[in-house]
């Protein structure tokens, strides 16, 4: 497979936003659905509307979220839409819970944990999508970032019990935990084949504290930020992120890594690229 191309800038602005896009030519069409973190109540390192609002209007696009699977203001789609409306998204655009109607069933037949993935059924609504990541740590994963959000991030409430447990809802804390990661990089095999080439991935690098934007409490940022990457590849993409995080000089970035490293976190992207989600290979090209 050749090398990705992964494009990079040190300006972390809703302009940039726009010109990464623009950067990876790629035009979205039809229904786009614009994949991002709602933020947990409490959260304090989500990226606010306001910085995400001018590129979703730029695809003319419709925030989509999930349901999550654990105590929150975010498991009921009555709490989740109160916490979107909290959080100023229903403000900036249309927003869309994957899952209130229901989930539908994905086939990962290259799966080597799962071979089926329950997304939200509204997801059916949508020609393309543009994914916004939040790049940071999280506490199981080790970091979030492009693989993570289309995975467990579009994944019903069921499913992402379903890929904690690694096909088993029942074991959703108590699986192995590099199966664990097998089995998101196995769901994000399946989105990357239900979209094909109508799928634009941005990732940013701000706010990267230790834990996730689902965390009600959260460390504040240990290390400074570092700029926003955009690819039409998840994998090539989450690689850069963590390399840039390596050969960072910024004294809090072994804080970040420490989390990455204790949780395997490199897994995930080791095992997307094995099932052909993506290549880990890339080039890294200023804007």
């Amino acid at each position: 497979m050749e090398k990705a191309k992964v494009y990079f800038t040190k300006e972390i602005t809703p302009e940039a936003m726009i010109r990464m896009y623009q950067a990876v030519g790629r035009k979205l069409d039809g229904n786009v659905a614009v994949k991002l973190h709602s933020g947990e109540v409490g959260n304090q390192n989500f990226l606010r509307p306001d910085f995400m609002e001018p590129v979703v209007s730029y695809v003319h696009g419709t925030i989509v979220e999930c349901n999550t699977a654990y105590e929150g203001q975010r498991n009921t789609s009555k709490a989740h839409w109160e916490t979107m409306k909290l959080h100023g998204w229903t403000g900036i655009a249309a927003v869309d819970i994957l899952d209130e109607d229901g989930e539908m069933e994905l086939s990962v037949p290259e799966g080597q944990k799962i071979q089926k993935n329950f997304v939200g059924k509204h997801l059916q609504k949508y020609d393309s999508m543009l994914v916004l990541s939040h790049f940071k740590g999280h506490p199981m994963g080790g970091f979030g970032g492009a693989l993570k959000n289309i995975s467990i991030g579009l994944a019903s409430s069921h499913g992402k019990a379903y890929i904690h447990g690694v096909g088993d809802v029942n074991k959703f804390w108590e699986s192995d935990h590099d199966s664990f990661l097998e089995a998101m990089a196995d769901a994000s095999k399946s989105i990357v084949d239900y979209f094909k080439e109508k799928t634009v991935y941005i990732n940013v690098m701000k706010n990267m504290s230790v834990d996730c934007d689902c965390c009600a409490v959260a460390e504040d940022p240990a290390m400074a930020d570092i700029g926003i990457l955009a690819s039409l590849d998840p994998v090539a993409l989450d690689q850069a992120c963590l390399d840039l995080v390596y050969a960072s000089e910024d004294p809090g970035r072994d804080h970040l890594l420490e989390r990455i490293e204790s949780r395997n976190g490199v897994h995930t992207v080791e095992a997307a690229a094995r099932i052909g989600v993506g290549t880990r290979e890339y080039e890294l090209l200023a804007v």
